[in-house]
């Protein structure tokens, strides 16, 4: 019950976060991205890091047009429902068959904000 409270109310608090497109320097947002998705999307957000092609599908490219478009158009949802219902279990079963041990982590919705925030900041950084 509570995990679909928090489908049907997460989003809408993150649709209220106006993100300044020029703030990539979110201290926790860059923090949560280095430590738990820079090593399957690289530090260029481009699908890059070391884990990229470890999983089927492949890491995607978050600068794609595609992404941009969804992420403008759906602020903040994009990024809760990947982390908290990733596509079946290949986060887990990709950082599990490569060794990667990544503790547990309790998401607060500021962290999704702060991910979200740095993520814009990096994607839409002219």
């Amino acid at each position: 019950m509570k995990r679909k409270l928090l489908f049907i109310v997460l989003p809408a608090i993150l649709s209220f976060a106006q993100i300044a497109p020029s703030i990539a320097d979110n201290a926790n947002g860059k923090n949560l991205y280095q430590q738990r998705c820079a090593m399957c999307h690289g530090a260029d957000i481009k699908g890059t890091g070391p884990l990229a092609h470890k999983s089927t599908p492949p890491a995607p490219d978050l600068t794609s047009a595609a992404f941009k478009k969804r992420l403008s158009d759906y602020p903040g949802v994009i990024v809760s429902s990947i982390i908290l219902r990733p596509n079946g279990d290949l986060i887990p079963k990709t950082l599990k068959e490569n060794g990667v041990k990544l503790e547990p982590y309790a998401w607060r919705v500021q962290d999704f904000r702060d991910l979200n925030q740095y993520m814009n900041g990096v994607i839409f950084k002219k």
